[in-house]
């Protein structure tokens, strides 16, 4: 495992116990003690853990881990759930993606469709979003219109929030937005960790035609602090195949249609659709 692999898992691991000892996390995640003593030390001085006698406690202004950190973290996954929702953009369409790993993956997948890469004078898609990786991502390509929403940017999640986000979403009319989420319950719907994303974020799927959520199956049955909604914005929820049955029957019964994508090399890759 490499060293920015482990620190997500580590990180990964605080925000699922809280707190862990060196002797814990090592055995965990099969290093020696003194790695993971330099592990903890570096994030640390990050203010991504905080140290104590023995172990590590996840800090208190890391409610979110910044996205540098997230790539790699079930990555296969959000792949599939990536290229199952880009099915769903048509040339000319205007796309609202919210910040995030699952909507950056998104964004490449649809930076690399052919039909969307073509020369041309015109640009095949716009992409509206508050999320500054995918804007300095996808500004290199002639061929996608990107409109930043503008705000103040979050530190963590590289989304910019507030009144100015607001106020140019306002403005404008989405043709398909896609929202990521922290958490995707079925009688919560779709939450994130900070209330300021959340009215952003909801803001976007009103002003599109339709909203799509997208989240790979480990954020299911999660509840983070702020609501972002369910049936009453987004009339679809892609997911991958580790959403189990039952569950992704509760989300049809609330009137989310479910797209669960298969990752590759899975058996049956491809996509499920259910109502």
């Amino acid at each position: 495992m490499k060293r920015h692999e482990r620190m997500n898992a580590l990180l990964e691991l605080l925000g699922e116990r809280g707190r862990v000892d060196v002797e814990e996390a090592a055995t965990e995640l099969e290093v020696s003690a003194a790695t993971m003593r330099r592990d903890m030390d570096v994030l640390a001085e990050q203010q991504l853990l905080t140290r104590t006698r023995g172990g590590a406690v996840l800090s208190s202004v890391a409610y979110d881990l910044p996205i540098r950190y997230k790539h790699a973290h079930r990555s296969e996954e959000k792949e599939a759930v990536a290229k199952a929702a880009a099915k769903l953009v048509e040339r000319g369409d205007v796309v609202g993606l919210s910040g995030g790993t699952t909507t950056t993956a998104i964004a490449r997948v649809l930076a690399t469709r052919p039909d969307f890469a073509e020369a041309g004078p015109q640009p095949h898609l716009t992409i509206v979003t508050n999320s500054l990786n995918i804007a300095n991502e996808l500004a290199v390509r002639p061929q996608i219109k990107i409109v930043l929403t503008g705000g103040v940017a979050h530190s963590r999640s590289f989304e910019l929030v507030g009144p100015f986000s607001e106020l140019v979403l306002q403005q404008i009319s989405i043709d398909i937005a896609f929202i990521g989420a922290n958490g995707m319950d079925p009688a919560m719907g779709a939450t994130v960790h900070d209330e300021a994303e959340a009215r952003v974020n909801r803001l976007m799927a009103e002003r599109a035609r339709r909203a799509v959520v997208v989240a790979d199956s480990s954020k299911i049955g999660e509840r983070c602090f702020a609501r972002v909604g369910d049936a009453d914005v987004f009339d679809t929820f892609i997911t991958d195949n580790g959403a189990e049955e039952a569950t992704r029957r509760e989300f049809t019964d609330r009137g989310l249609k479910v797209v669960t994508a298969r990752p590759s090399g899975s058996a049956g890759s491809g996509t499920d659709t259910a109502r």
